[in-house]
């Protein structure tokens, strides 16, 4: 609020008739509660006398017409810092708007107060009989529910009170003036290393319109400046109202025209301690050194010493997160090392209880207390896990130090200091093609296998989350060959992709020999007689006999767990997992099964952001490097919690400093990653419901809202009812939104499939042709990339609706189209890829959008549709890169069909005005849907005018 209207509050009286007729400037009322709350909490208020004009004619017939009543009310008094808080209220810019905005505040705040005095029972006098002082009656008047005085209060002690109180009010208010006063602290010297050296306040005139615009008062006093005669009046009082929040200032008022102040330590630590915000609460700005605000601290740093890694190192009790690495224990300020002569300096000043001491050319805050213990730890040492070390450096463990002290992070040598540095990704030399690599490595893709490696030496986790497409592959593939490891590499990949990984070990790599633990043959031994007759199943031993004998092995997430008995008592050379989100539930048992695993190299291949799924990262991390990110609880607490809800950015750099050094992320958009990728063009291809489609989508939205009406709203349980009557209310509550979730869920599904074809909804096997306007538009998209000789990929996420197309594609465009889904056998699924690259193959891919939207390369394919929406945008830019990674020679044009006036569109538009945000509640599916009332759930569903074609 504008300095009128603080001024408006404490001039007018809080009895002002409120306007509530057409037109008010009143401000809104929950608002003006809010702030006068916020004021009362800070004590921001006072305790006021006025004189009533308005109860002076004949209010009394007790009291000559012609004498005022006094009136007791609770002034707001706000800061400077309130301003803006206050402006909130005003709703016109003008005097009557301030005038009108004031009133309202001071009878909210009078209002407040007298409550809380109420419901405390506190009395600010005690009471009394007969007859009493003015200040009594004006304190009693106060709290009680009547502000006004008694009638029988002499006239003239009320008007003499009445001013002395406004006197006294106007010396602590925060005056609207154009200068203000201002304190420069200049510290001691340099030269100076006495505790008790001296601080100098230099007093500055600072313009209230233009706060860089700071004069030496010693030029205000000589007139030397552009702020007027007026400015002298308001910086003595200025100087009064300092003099008495800060008494240590009192010897400001022993001079006519003071210009600065000198303190000793002790009371300059006093001061800045407990005086700078009351005096920026009357506009008085207290100016400290730039270091003030830092506050550098003595404090412990561990110095440790890891081996080098040469290329070639095997990893042992000397490498990895598990190994024990020693420190030595020493003195630090500011990430610099302590020397003796520093640890003497702060012993003496220990000894003469200071409170700061000049250290390394700055003044530096100590607790003394805490000196003696800090010199008596230094040069001791001990011993810590690697993964303690890099907590601790991250400031995330305190390595036991002793209570009291603070630990500044840690400094080490070879392997471990290159991951303190987060420098591995920089410093590493980029690898080559490695000896029986069949192909050509990019030279990111050379960057990548080479940090691969490096952290696999050493026993570390890695996360490779390159973009989806850049040759997450080919890179493990070419690690696998440069960094051989002692034992097997198990890959874990979804079981869509196996034959992938088949493929294109075989491509990159022929040399290395491939098992696939996958199918019901996978327990037999290998070995059988002539006519194929098959063994009873291995035990375990056999199991690591015949994987020993292999360079790499693969196997599905399913598997991990269902086959644990074999996969966890063997010791692997390397674990990577592919498409590891697939772990992203720490509460799984697929993920707790990988977690078991024992492996000496650690890898996760990921295309999604996994900063940006913190559970999800914290049970990546948790397989890859466990206990970097201390307990879930922990997690959640630090990093997850904050940075989620809060959105804190302190946080999120933290954590992303934590995982920095175990995962590398390139994107596709980065030229100076590939710069030889086609463009990628995305379109909405907007599409008309005919008017069977309109009918039977209405029918569902009437008979959803229908049947969510019936249910009506979830009742919550009684207020303290019996245990058996209280536990069958939950089960009812429960048993509701279960009922609620069903409903909405089967009739978005049904929503969608209407959007997609009266066929596909109906389930009556009658023929497409014709009767919706998204097929339409397919054929229409179809027509021309077949003509063209291109080759599309068509989403769907059910395996009815593409069922259907399959059929109808075939005798359309006399070529039966490829049709991936859940259901197809593994074998079967390599056969379909293979046809689809194939130049004569079938021009159109029919793809189930779970079972095809990952891990498959379709580089042949220059279109791709999205038949219907999935609602995780991730999902659908995942199945878009498919065709769209490395190896695509033509631009891909991404086409997202969307029933316009729909639910469809609802969607779609959220998300791409909202991205951000959509994927964070998009995120988990359609569940969200459920959670909205009957009027929400119609906005979104209801059908809109423009939905229908004409045609």
């Amino acid at each position: 609020m504008p300095a009128a209207a603080a001024a408006s509050t404490r001039a007018r009286p809080a009895s002002t008739p409120r306007s509530d007729a057409p037109g008010s400037l009143s401000p809104d009322a929950d608002r003006t509660a809010a702030v006068a709350s916020a004021l009362v909490d800070a004590g921001r208020f006072v305790a006021g006398l006025e004189v009533d004009a308005a109860v002076a004619k004949g209010s009394d017939p007790g009291r000559p017409n012609d004498e005022p009543r006094g009136r007791a009310i609770w002034w707001p008094l706000p800061g400077v810092g309130d301003r803006e808080m206050l402006a909130a209220l005003v709703v016109a810019d003008s005097a009557e708007g301030h005038r009108t905005a004031a009133n309202a505040l001071a009878r909210a705040v009078d209002a407040e107060v007298r409550a809380r005095l109420a419901a405390s029972r506190h009395r600010l006098v005690p009471s009394r009989s007969g007859r009493r002082t003015v200040p009594h009656a004006w304190m009693e008047a106060l709290e009680s529910a009547d502000p006004l005085l008694p009638a029988t209060t002499h006239p003239e002690k009320l008007t003499a009170l009445t001013d002395r109180v406004r006197e006294w009010v106007a010396a602590g208010a925060d005056r609207a003036t154009r200068t203000r006063l201002c304190l420069r602290v200049h510290e001691p010297p340099a030269r100076s290393r006495n505790p008790d050296a001296a601080w100098r306040l230099e007093l500055l005139a600072q313009d209230a319109d233009e706060p860089s615009l700071l004069v030496p008062l010693a030029d205000v006093w000589d007139d030397r400046t552009l702020f007027g005669a007026g400015a002298l009046h308001e910086l003595l009082g200025q100087l009064g109202r300092t003099a008495r929040l800060a008494p240590e200032l009192s010897g400001l008022l022993d001079e006519a025209q003071p210009t600065e102040l000198v303190l000793d330590t002790t009371t300059m630590l006093r001061f800045a301690a407990e005086r700078i915000e009351p005096l920026a609460e009357v506009g008085v700005a207290v100016l400290l050194p730039s270091w003030w605000s830092r506050r550098a601290r003595v404090a412990l740093r561990a110095k440790a010493k890891s081996p080098a890694s040469p290329p070639g190192a095997v990893e042992g009790s000397a490498f990895g997160m598990d190994a024990l690495v020693s420190f030595t224990w020493e003195a630090a300020l500011g990430g610099r090392k302590l020397s003796s002569t520093d640890l003497v300096r702060l012993e003496e000043a220990a000894a003469a209880k200071a409170e700061m001491v000049r250290l390394r050319g700055e003044w530096v805050f100590i607790d003394p207390d805490d000196i003696a213990n800090l010199i008596a730890t230094v040069g001791t040492e001990g011993e810590a896990g690697a993964t303690d070390l890099l907590r601790a450096g991250l400031g995330l463990d305190d390595l036991g130090a002793p209570d009291g002290l603070e630990v500044d992070g840690v400094v080490a040598t070879g392997w471990l200091g290159n991951l303190l540095d987060d420098a591995v990704a920089g410093t590493i030399t980029p690898i080559d093609d490695p000896p029986g690599f069949n192909g050509a490595l990019r030279p990111y893709q050379q960057r990548g296998v080479a940090w691969l490696a490096f952290l696999g030496r050493l026993g570390l986790g890695a996360c490779l989350a390159d973009d989806m497409g850049l040759g997450k592959t080919a890179q493990l593939i070419a690690t696998i060959l440069a960094d051989p490891s002692p034992g097997p590499t198990l890959v874990v990949c979804p079981v869509s992709v196996l034959g992938n990984w088949e493929r294109e070990i075989g491509r990159f790599a022929p040399e290395l020999s491939v098992l696939v633990h996958h199918g019901t043959g996978r327990h037999r031994d290998p070995a059988t007689d002539g006519d194929g007759d098959e063994r009873s199943r291995d035990t375990t031993a056999a199991f690591a006999d015949l994987v020993s004998g292999f360079d790499v092995v693969l196997t599905t997430y399913s598997l991990v767990a269902r086959d644990a008995d074999q996969l966890q008592t063997l010791t692997w050379g390397r674990l990577a997992l592919d498409e590891a989100q697939q772990i992203k539930n720490p509460r799984t048992n697929t993920a707790k099964a990988v977690a078991a695993l024992s492996a000496q190299r650690r890898i996760a291949l990921t295309g999604t952001p996994v900063e940006n799924r913190l559970a999800e990262l914290w049970s990546l991390m948790n397989v890859l490097n466990p206990g970097l990110l201390g307990s879930i609880t922990s997690f959640t607490k630090r990093f997850s919690g904050p940075i989620e809800r809060d959105g804190d950015e302190a946080a999120t750099r933290l954590l992303r400093q934590v995982t920095g050094p175990f995962v590398l992320r390139r994107l596709k958009s980065d030229k100076s990653i590939i710069d030889d990728l086609p463009d990628k063009i995305e379109q909405r291809e907007d599409c008309l419901l005919t008017s069977e489609q309109a009918t039977l989508y209405q029918a569902v939205v009437d008979d959803l809202l229908e049947a969510m009406e019936e249910l009506g709203p979830v009742s919550g349980a009684p207020d303290r009812p019996e245990r058996s009557t209280r536990k069958r209310a939950e089960r009812s509550e429960t048993d509701d939104a279960m009922t609620r979730r069903g409903l909405v869920l089967a009739g978005i599904a049904k929503l969608k499939q209407v959007c997609n074809h009266p066929a596909h909804f109906l389930g009556d096997g009658s023929a497409l042709a014709g009767r919706s306007g998204k097929l339409t538009r397919v054929e229409e998209l179809l027509d021309e990339i077949v003509d063209a000789g291109d080759k599309a990929l068509c989403f769907t996420q059910y395996t009815a609706w593409g069922d259907l197309l399959a059929t109808h594609f075939a005798r359309r465009y006399g070529v039966e189209p490829l049709w991936l889904h859940g259901g197809t056998p593994r074998a079967r699924r390599d056969e379909m890829v293979a046809a689809f690259g194939d130049d004569d193959g079938p021009p159109i891919f029919l793809l189930s959008l779970k079972a095809g939207g990952t891990g498959l390369n379709l580089t042949a394919a220059s279109h791709v549709i999205h038949l219907d929406r999935w609602w995780n945008p991730a999902v659908e830019d995942q199945a878009t890169d498919r065709a769209y990674r490395i190896g695509q020679r033509q631009t891909v044009q991404v086409h997202k069909l969307v029933s316009v006036g729909t639910i469809e569109e609802r969607i779609d538009t959220m998300i791409n005005e909202k991205r951000a945000l959509a994927e964070a509640v998009v995120g988990t599916g359609e569940a969200w849907v459920t959670e909205l009332s009957v009027d929400e759930l119609r906005d979104v569903i209801s059908l809109r005018d423009q939905a229908v074609g004409t045609s």
